[in-house]
């Protein structure tokens, strides 16, 4: 990638490697919690498999770590992978927490025991 040093670019080229870092941050976040969640809680709640959601998180991840190392956007994937890792954390993640990663407590709902 040219980098125009000092030039008219560079506040804009700035901008766009400190939105790339943090949306490497944010596919991070989502990669790291769906490794932790158990994998019965994501058919439990109805969603795609846990390898499956590793599987879209690592490449999210992946694309992500690109943009962040190489100075910005890398066109239309990047954005792909930042609403990949939305999805995730908007959608899946409050589905999937409700549940507990052992099941040692079978008087336990998704709110607490009872």
């Amino acid at each position: 990638m040219v980098t125009l040093i000092g030039g008219a670019y560079g506040p804009l080229n700035d901008f766009f490697v400190a939105l790339a870092v943090a949306a490497f941050g944010f596919e991070a976040w989502a990669f790291i919690d769906a490794i932790m969640r158990p994998p019965h809680a994501y058919l439990a709640a109805g969603k795609l498999t846990k390898m499956k959601w590793l599987l879209i998180l690592g490449v999210a991840l992946a694309i992500g770590l690109y943009a962040a190392a190489y100075g910005g956007a890398i066109g239309f994937l990047s954005v792909i992978a930042f609403v990949a890792a939305g999805v995730y954390l908007s959608d899946v993640r409050p589905r999937v927490r409700e549940f507990k990663k052992n099941n040692n407590n079978t008087h336990s709902g998704p709110y607490g025991p009872w």
